[in-house]
This record gives structure tokens, C-alpha cells and sequence, in this order.
């Protein structure tokens, strides 16, 4: 009898995902999550700011979109292997950001184009610091 690990039953983690209206890389963002596991419902809003502030994301660090997943605040076109590494740590802080609204990095997840230099995931802390580096993505 063959034994499977738990996790091959395990259900995928949920990810609401808010973003503004009208911007269209979310969509492939979440697609990209989608493809990589991930269960993700998309919530258009007109007023991503005050979901933000709500849940604690200095205006530094807010992007285009936020997800929530499994209790953290996730900003922006973030790779999924800073999402696994969030969720397998559990850090203590509210989450991470790749920030920018209208000058999110190119070539990440949902990106077109080429990146010339790594981009750093900042966490964000529950007082507001913006400046710690969760991971690098060369």
C-alpha cells in the first residue's frame, strides 16, 4: 500500500485578492497564483487605499493590489516562493510588499518586460517600518 503525504489531500490556500479597478496586471497576477495552487477570488474596489490603511500597510509600501492569505497582508506582484517562504516562517509582522502603484517592477509575476536589477520584498511591521528586507528577487 502506497502511503501519500497529507499534504497531496491538503486544500489550496485561499487568497482574496483587492485591486483597483483599473488596473488589469492584477488579473495576471492572480492567474499566476492560481497556476502555481493557489484559490483566488478577485474583489475590484474603488478605494484600495482604505483597505490598506485598514489593514495596517504604510502608504510607502502599498501597490496596485492587496492579498490576503492565511493571515498575512501581501502587496503587490510578489513571487510565490516569498509567498511559501512567508507562510512556512510565519514571521511576526503583518506581511510583505513589493510596492508601487504606477512603477511596479518589471518582469515579476503578472509583469511583462525585463528586469535590470534584483527588487527587494520589504516586510511590513506592525509599526510601521518599511524598510526591512524580507527576501531579494534577482
Amino acid at each position: 500500500m502506497a502511503l501519500l503525504s497529507t499534504q497531496a489531500f491538503a486544500a489550496p490556500t485561499s487568497v482574496t485578492l483587492y485591486k483597483n479597478l483599473q488596473c488589469t496586471c492584477c488579473e495576471a497576477h492572480a492567474k499566476y497564483l492560481e497556476e502555481q495552487g493557489f484559490k483566488v477570488e478577485v474583489k475590484p474596489v474603488r478605494d484600495l487605499h482604505s483597505i490598506n490603511q485598514k489593514a495596517g500597510v504604510p502608504d510607502a509600501l502599498e501597490g496596485c493590489h492587496t492579498s490576503f492569505i492565511d493571515g498575512y497582508v501581501v502587496i503587490g506582484h510578489v513571487p510565490v516562493d516569498a509567498i511559501r517562504k512567508l507562510l512556512a516562517e510565519r514571521p511576526k509582522i503583518v506581511g510583505i510588499s513589493i510596492p508601487g502603484m504606477a512603477s511596479m517592477p518589471a518582469n515579476l509575476p503578472g509583469m511583462p518586460g525585463t528586469r535590470s536589477k534584483p527588487v527587494a520584498i520589504y516586510e511590513i511591521t506592525a509599526d510601521g517600518n518599511s524598510s526591512k528586507i524580507f527576501m531579494t528577487v534577482p
